[in-house]
């Protein structure tokens, strides 16, 4: 079994390899749980969670997620040694065809994998995730870049306060992107996130705007939800 997916069949990654010129990307899909994705519950996200799009709707793609996250749970010093020797393989055919190596681990997790010394041991590597543990940001390795990602929930807010009190760019789903140039969200200005990852993680501090991909997640939960904003119904906000 494969860990790594070097292809550009998984949609959360494919739209920054087409954005970037030079650039390969490798992922890391498992089948999120609330040992993987600890503040999914608090932040309201799970329900809504991106695990049924896509080609996650496919028995197969969904059976091979789960044997993963079985072996992550089951055999963890196995696991990470078969990441790293996947990633070193990554890392030579990037050198090879003269392209960067960028790394998303965590596509439907949120693992701190630089306590497991990912990207420490691979510094030519660039890393990047999206995190919804604040504590994360600003303390990981100078190859692993993270953007946090926001919910209203209230149980959720400590994290957010934590969040807005760094420069990283913090991502929102919102039923559909703002296109206004004046509207605010927690003070910050909109981008597109829907471009490249990329470029998103060199924004600095703004809002990442990314759009709700509709799931199984009927319309009812998505309207009650706090974690897809619809900017038609909440104000811009200072």
């Amino acid at each position: 079994m494969k860990l790594l997916d070097t292809s550009t069949n998984n949609t959360k990654v494919r739209k920054t390899e087409r954005a970037a010129d030079a650039v390969r990307i490798a992922s890391l899909s498992l089948m999120p749980d609330s040992i993987l994705c600890p503040h999914s519950t608090n932040a309201g996200c799970f329900n809504l969670c991106l695990k049924t799009s896509g080609y996650g709707k496919f028995d197969n793609v969904a059976q091979g997620r789960q044997l993963k996250t079985d072996y992550w749970h089951d055999d963890r010093a196995g696991f990470l040694d078969q990441l790293k020797r996947e990633l070193r393989n990554f890392e030579t055919l990037c050198t090879r065809t003269d392209v960067r190596p960028v790394v998303r681990l965590n596509v439907l997790s949120d693992i701190q994998w630089e306590k497991h010394g990912i990207p420490q041991a691979f510094p030519t590597i660039s890393f990047y995730d999206y995190t919804k543990q604040a504590h994360r940001i600003g303390k990981t390795p100078a190859n692993y870049r993270l953007m946090f990602s926001y919910s209203g929930a209230a149980k959720y807010q400590p994290q957010v306060k934590r969040a807005l009190k760094t420069d990283a760019p913090i991502s929102v789903v919102f039923t559909d992107i703002p296109t206004d140039p004046n509207y605010r969200f927690l003070g910050r200005p909109v981008i597109d996130g829907d471009r490249s990852d990329l470029i998103n993680l060199e924004a600095g501090p703004v809002i990442i705007g990314l759009k709700y991909k509709r799931t199984k997640a009927d319309a009812n939960m998505v309207q009650q939800s706090d974690f897809v904003i619809n900017p038609n119904i909440i104000a811009s906000t200072s």
